[in-house]
């Protein structure tokens, strides 16, 4: 699998690029599939911000990109779906466009509608992740995130910390950063609004027109 983690989606022409870079082919030629699963999670979660998510009318530009068809994978219905089924429309994608929200709410989903366990055998798909769905896929996300268990799905070998900087979340700050950091005992990047994770077999790239800094274990 190939992995775009942005912090707030396809934000910039850099990150467009990467996108089409990693798809091999114009995004008006390609199939998506979106996940809104993250919205409804937390206490935060809400029915408007999956909606704004499907429909392309969220901040984060993920949906509206001109793709050659997007279609929806809500996860806390794969249970109730045959599995041949679901998992013939996920193979048929060219990408994967994950929401934001809850983190550990999209893991739990992730893992029991049984789509964890498909990803890393999705050798030619390009996973898009915004927020919360660039961190699932991360080893751990640390206690600022969480006061439980932080351990996710471990696809790349480095954790990290969105919204850097946010001027409408203090919490974001780069002293925040840092000190989350300290309780990371891998790699970590901590990112802007303007920044993406491109991730491949040949390694893993930054790509931004912002802010971001790299904190080594």
């Amino acid at each position: 699998m190939k992995f775009l983690l942005t912090d707030s989606g396809v934000r910039n022409a850099s990150i467009r690029q990467a996108l089409v870079d990693l798809l091999g082919k114009p995004i008006a030629e390609a199939g998506a599939l979106c996940i809104p699963t993250a919205g409804y999670g937390g206490r935060y979660g809400e029915p408007g911000g999956p909606w704004r998510f499907i429909s392309g009318r969220s901040p984060s530009p993920m949906t509206e990109l001109g793709w050659k068809s997007v279609g929806v994978l809500e996860l806390t219905a794969l249970p109730s779906i045959d599995r041949e089924l679901w998992t013939s429309w996920v193979h048929a994608a060219d990408v994967l466009l994950v929401n934001g929200g809850d983190t550990m709410y999209l893991h739990r989903w992730m893992r029991e509608s049984g789509l964890a366990e498909m990803l890393p055998t999705l050798h030619d798909t390009v996973y898009v992740g915004l927020s919360a769905g660039s961190m699932v896929v991360t080893p751990r996300i640390g206690r600022h995130f969480t006061d439980g268990d932080d351990t996710t799905l471990g696809l790349v070998d480095f954790s990290i910390f969105p919204h850097l900087n946010d001027p409408d979340s203090p919490h974001f700050s780069m002293a925040e950063a840092e000190r989350w950091a300290t309780g990371i005992d891998r790699p970590a990047y901590a990112i802007d609004a303007q920044t993406a994770i491109k991730v491949t077999e040949a390694g893993t790239e930054i790509v931004s027109e912002g802010q971001w800094k790299k904190f080594d274990s």
